[in-house]
This record gives C-alpha cells, structure tokens and sequence, in this order.
C-alpha cells in the first residue's frame, strides 16, 4: 500500500501541475467583450434616437477609435497572456495599422479611419483572442490573422461620403467614382478640335454677348429665388402624373457640386468642381448645353460631402457673383463668362475654410456684394463694392455659418440678416452697422436661411437642437427682441423649411413634416424622403420635393396629415441640392448630373405658364 502511494503521489503532483500550468495560461477575456460590446453601442447610439446631438455624433465618432486603444491596454496589462505573445501581438497589430494606412485609398483616410478601420482592425483581434481565450498554440496567430483582415479588408474599397444620416457609402476601389469618369469625359472634350462647346452652343454664346443680363431679365436670380425664401408663386402642377407624366428635356453629367441654380435669359448659372479647378458654368436652360465656363485653381474636399463647391451663382446688375468652397469671390460678365474682379475670403477675413467649405451665396444689394466669412474680430460680415470689388464695409459675426445673408424688412427698416453660430443679426447694408442681435450661440452649426414671417424670424439649429421663432418690435429707436417659442418638433439640419398659412413644413431630422406656426407643435410627422429640399408653389397650395435619392414628389399642403400626390425618380446619386422652377420645368442637380423635367399644369394656369415659361 505504501509502495502504491509512494508511486502515485509524483505522478498526482505532475498532473495538478499541468492543470495550473493550462490555467495560467488562459487569458481574462471578459474585459475585452465588454469593451466590444460598448464600442458596438456607441457606434450605432445615434440611429437609436430620433435626432442625435452633437455630443451623441462626437462619441459615435471618435469613442470606438478610444475603445480601440483601451483594447490594446488590455491586451499588455490585462490580459494575462506572457509577455512574449503580448508584445508579438501589439506590434503585429500595430504594423498591420501603418500599413493598411498606407495602402489606403485616400478617401478612406479621413473620417473612415476612426469611423470603421482602426475598430473593425482590433476588435476583430480582440473577438479572436476571446474565441481562442483557452488554446494558447492557436490564439495569437488566428488573432493576428483577424486582424489582417479586419484592417485589409478596407483597402478594397473607397468612400463615397455618408449620407444625410451620416450612414457610410462605399464603392469598389478599382471602379470609376462618377466625378472620376466626369473628369474622364470633360478631358476627351478638351482634346476634340471642337473644343468643349458644340457649335449651337458656341452661336448662342456669341448671341449673348449681346444681350444684357440683370435682375430686369432674372426670374430666379438668386439661392432660393430673389427672396431666399423657396416660394414659386402663379404655377399648379397637374397631379395625374400617370396620364399626365413629367417630360424629360434635357439631363447632363456634372462635377461635384452642392449648390442649386440661378438663372436670366433663358440661361442657367451654378457651379462645379473640375479636376483640381472650381468653375462657374453655364448652361442653355433649353438644352442643358454649356454656353461658357469660368474656371480657377481651387479645389476643396472633406470626407462627408465630398468635393466641389457649396454656393449658387448670384446675378445683379454689376455681374454675377460667386463663391467657392475655399473662398474665392468672383465677379464675371454674365453673358461672357469673363472675370471682372476677384477676392480671397482666406486673405481677407485672415482665416482657413470652415469644417465643410465656405458656403454663403452673394448677396447683392444697393451696389454692394455681402458674403459670410467668419473672420476674427470684425471680419466676420465682408461687403465690397460690386463693380470694383473694393472692401466697403466688415464687421462681427459668428465664427461659422453654412448659411447666407438675405434682406429683410422689419417694421419699415430693410436691412441684412445672417444667421452663425452665435445668433441671429441684422445689419445696415449700407455700412454694416449694427441694428439689432439677438444672441443664441450654439456649439452646433447652422445652415438653414432665416425664415421671415412678418415680423417673425424662424432661427434653426442642427443636430436635434431645433427651430425658435423670434419676435422683431420697435419702439422709438429701441427694437426689442423676444423668443415666441421654441421647439424641436421641427429640427432640420441642412435642409430649409416654407411657411403656409399657419404652418411650416420641413425635414425633422431626414423625415418630412408639418408644426403650428403659432406654437411650434406637431402637426404631423411622415415623409420619408431622406434629408431633401423643398419647394413651395403657394398658389396652388402645393410642394415640391426633392428627396435625398434623386425623387421628384409633388405634395399637398395639408395641415392635418402628409397627402402624396405623385412621385418619380428624376437623377440618379446623392441629392442634397435645391431644385428651381421656371415656368413649367423644373431644373434638378446633385454632385453627378442635372436634368431639367416640364411638368404637367391645369389648363387654369396655361396663361401663368405661357408667361413664366421661356
């Protein structure tokens, strides 16, 4: 008996030792699937809320790419691997990052890396070492292999910007983007001894030249229509677009562009990027044929929208005005094409481009052309004189804004509002000095145009902040400004509202609806069109829609539920951009192509259409 124990005692204390030697080495996985876990929450936490904010878009941003590192804490001082298979692991993650980084195409260096490459790299190393918690021989090479594939797997594919949700869109990296193929076709025209012009658009240009172009011959002379404000009146869209369908004119390919149209003398005017150039281009209204184009060394690009500038042209009697996204304000001969003057914001205002571009469309008013530029000091309101582009006046304002300044009258007194980060102001267009501030700073960004509605201004902040109305009254000299109400029913981001009879009808978040004007209650919430513009015809008690997708969709004001009328698909790709009407057509862009649509009208309107159209 004691021989047995004495025999078997070693060979029990081997076993135990075996035992403790495959526990220890077992790694404490449960942090890293916690982490995991987390960093999928923070990630989608802004789909789960109807309108994200700020704080909720910077965690979803930045928190998987934190979470990310303190995965790989873990893995040095919390894991309880040995040292030699942590450091291994470390590094191969780390080379493995560096040269995905590397390979990357450059679209998917911006935003996309915190966004998806750095999480997806190490979370699928972290996933594999939890899988693999209890095979110490296998562990570090599936985890590195994971890791390989989770950060290699993106070096196939390139970004196409997000969408109005901030959904990421993707391509295969070896095919075509559409300004790639656009670049493509306007470098094939350059080569043709035709050059970039037919020969019927060449001939209209000469015609042209001859022709003045003003405000006296500009139906839509401006962003938004000479008020700013999206309102086309004396026109009623035939509803019946199954027998009545809309006819397609004309549709083109265009550069990379987020801004609308404007137009005088059957002509159109809007801009675009090409190549490494910025460009004011125009178009026959007729044929959609460029008539000239105007172009500059400039290009701007970020990872959301992508490239191209954001304004629309602005036509006055001194020429027609425009502004790039880096900031260069031009002044051309609108029937050539031909610079006048030219201006650099980033000079003058002594500042770099705003997150996504400089977007103010110029206003033109009594001789002077007024631009948001967001300088230090009191170079945040830039004018200069529209013949000469000599500065006339400056003065504060906020540090951003992807709005743009618009006249407005308030108890007799015409003068220009701006809307910026710091609040709603109203300036004399003579000289810039101040009338009245009403100061609503934000950390947020503000895009919309001030809605003015009587001596109501509507004041709108992005990312679920909401829309105030503002009461404008005077006495004497005094103006007193007071909040009506404030509400986040309607919470629009980059995408401006119309007021009807009471109601105002917008994008809250990316679905369309419709709040009291006198209290900035819900009337009703349901338009999905993703995050697209509108357009008012309030004599036919009708809108206008664009959606996000390239959809025209005609609707009706109703006050007490969404009423679709007709819908169809127009172009094709992302479409953030406003569309304009003239007479019966409607004109439609996004950053790939235009096309202009005639739609059907009530024989009740043939007159109203024989006199707007061309």
């Amino acid at each position: 008996m004691s021989t047995f124990d004495e025999q078997s005692k070693p060979q029990l204390s081997e076993e135990n030792d075996s035992s403790a030697t495959k526990k220890t080495k077992a790694i404490r996985w449960w942090p890293a699937l916690l982490l995991i876990v987390l960093m999928f929450a923070i990630r989608h936490m802004p789909g789960l809320v109807e309108s994200p904010t700020l704080p909720m878009f910077i965690a979803a941003f930045m928190g998987p790419a934190i979470l990310s590192g303190v995965i790989l804490l873990w893995w040095l001082f919390a894991s309880r691997a040995t040292w030699k298979e942590k450091l291994i692991g470390f590094f191969s993650v780390v080379l493995i990052a560096v040269g995905t980084v590397v390979l990357l195409d450059k679209s998917m260096r911006d935003m996309n890396l915190m966004f998806y490459i750095i999480p997806t790299g190490v979370g699928l190393f972290a996933a594999a070492m939890i899988l693999f918690a209890n095979q110490p021989s296998r562990r570090l090479l599936v985890a590195v292999v994971a890791a390989l594939v989770g950060f290699g797997a993106w070096n196939v594919l390139r970004s196409e910007g997000v969408t109005g949700k901030f959904d990421p869109t993707f391509a295969w990296r070896w095919t075509m983007s559409a300004e790639e193929k656009f670049n493509a076709k306007i470098n094939q025209e350059s080569k043709d001894s035709t050059s970039t012009a037919s020969a019927s658009s060449l001939a209209l240009a000469d015609s042209i030249k001859l022709t003045p172009i003003g405000l006296s011959t500009s139906p839509w002379p401006a962003f938004r229509g000479a008020s700013r404000d999206g309102k086309y009146p004396g026109m009623t869209i035939d509803e019946d677009w199954e027998k009545s369908p809309p006819k397609l004119l004309w549709q083109i390919s265009v550069g990379p562009g987020w801004g609308s149209f404007s137009s005088a003398n059957n002509l159109l005017f809007t801009q675009e990027q090409r190549g490494d150039k910025e460009a004011v281009v125009c178009l026959s209204a007729e044929t959609g044929e460029r008539v000239w184009i105007y172009e500059y060394a400039s290009r701007f690009e970020e990872s959301v929208a992508g490239a191209g500038p954001r304004g629309t042209p602005t036509i006055a009697n001194e020429g027609l005005f425009s502004l790039g996204a880096n900031g260069i304000l031009s002044c051309l001969v609108a029937n050539a094409g031909t610079k006048i003057w030219e201006r650099d914001l980033q000079v003058d205002a002594d500042r770099k481009p705003p997150m996504w571009g400089f977007s103010s469309s110029p206003l033109v008013v009594d001789g002077i052309v007024i631009v948001h530029a967001g300088g230090s000091g009191n170079k945040g309101l830039l004018a200069y004189d529209a013949k000469t582009g000599e500065p006339r006046w400056s003065t504060a304002s906020g540090d951003h804004s992807y709005s743009s300044p618009q006249i407005a009258t308030f108890d007799g007194v015409s003068g220009v509002l701006m809307e910026t980060n710091s609040g709603l102001q109203f300036v004399n267009a003579k000289d810039g000095s101040t009338i009245w501030q009403f100061d609503s700073a934000t950390p947020n960004y503000r895009t919309l145009q001030p809605l003015v509605i009587g001596n109501s201004v509507l004041l709108a902040t992005t990312l679920g902040s909401g829309t105030q109305s503002i009461l404008v009254s005077r006495d004497g000299d005094k103006w007193n400004l007071k909040e009506e109400w404030a509400s986040r029913d309607m919470k629009p981001d980059f995408n401006d509202f119309v007021d009807h009879e009471g109601s105002l009808y917008g994008f809250d978040g990316n679905i369309f609806g419709c709040i009291n004007l006198a209290d900035g209650k819900r009337r009703w919430k349901k338009g999905r069109y993703g995050n697209g513009q509108v357009l008012l015809l309030p004599d036919a008690d009708q809108m206008l829609i664009t959606s996000e997708q390239g959809e025209l969709v005609l609707l009706k004001t109703d006050m007490t539920k969404l009423v679709e009328l007709a819908k169809f698909q127009a172009i094709s790709g992302k479409t953030w951009n406003h569309s304009m009407m003239l007479g019966n057509r409607v004109y439609v862009r996004n950053g790939e192509e235009a096309a202009c649509y005639s739609l059907p009208t009530l024989p009740a309107t043939a007159a109203s259409v024989a006199q707007q159209s061309f």
